[in-house]
């Protein structure tokens, strides 16, 4: 095989997959993985894709902050058929923790609103979601606003949340990547998601597929600390496959 059909092989399983490895590309062209890498770097250097630790995606995999007003005009439909999916997921008198970001917006609008619930979350938007539900408790943490997000972070939210033991976590994140895990974009946001992991026995993240292959500056947690993941019909086969085979249940909607 000529370089050029190695990079055309190349260029065509990322569009397929939205992510290449370099020693699976190294097995499946027979080529060794420098050889490999050499072929990512001509086409990074073309602007053809990004490199990351030994692995490749079509576009550069770092997200930015983005103020909650904007994020919540995108993949509209995939969030509401994930909440509706994820509303499954609660039972009568649980106890939960609810995260920040406008997926899980969406789902804190789709719970109904007779259901028998006591919500601990540190996202304002998210309490204002479900002030009308009269059997819902809600435990507001309190913290250092994050006016881009409508939530607290910092250490007394942390400490407050030290208090307090649910059965389950519902999160959203700005990335998700296979080798860096589950991220989002402000440190102390990551640090407070990581302690709500601690504090419950099931975590379910929900996130559109626009956040796979992606990275936020903050890392939450790994993927193998994540026991569900729903999703929209746009995840790449590549992830559905290796995040099946850590024993997370991933739902697409």
């Amino acid at each position: 095989m000529t370089i050029a059909e190695r990079h055309k092989y190349i260029l065509d399983k990322l569009e397929a997959q939205g992510f290449v490895n370099v020693a699976d590309l190294s097995k499946e062209l027979d080529v060794t993985q420098v050889t490999i890498r050499k072929d990512l770097k001509i086409l990074e250097d073309k602007g053809l894709l990004y490199r990351s630790h030994g692995s490749a995606t079509p576009k550069s995999p770092y997200v930015n902050d983005k103020p909650v007003q904007e994020k919540k005009l995108v993949k509209i439909e995939e969030k509401y058929r994930i909440a509706q999916e994820a509303i499954r997921y609660i039972n009568e008198d649980d106890a939960i923790i609810i995260g920040s970001g406008t997926t899980v917006v969406s789902f804190a609008q789709a719970i109904p609103n007779q259901q028998k619930l006591t919500v601990l979350t540190a996202a304002m938007n998210v309490t204002l979601s479900l002030l009308d539900a009269p059997h819902i408790e809600i435990v507001q943490l309190g913290g250092v606003v994050r006016k881009s997000s409508s939530s607290v972070v910092g250490h007394y939210a942390e400490e407050m949340l030290k208090q307090f033991a649910c059965s389950k976590l519902f999160l959203s994140a700005d990335g998700i990547s296979l080798d860096h895990g589950l991220t989002t974009s402000h440190m102390m946001e990551a640090h407070l998601n990581a302690h709500m992991i601690k504090g419950v026995q099931k975590t379910i993240v929900l996130a559109d597929s626009s956040k796979f292959g992606k990275k936020g500056f903050g890392k939450i947690c790994n993927l193998e600390d994540i026991d569900i993941i729903i999703t929209d019909q746009g995840i790449p086969e590549l992830y559905r496959e290796k995040m099946e085979g850590m024993g997370i249940e991933v739902r697409i909607v």
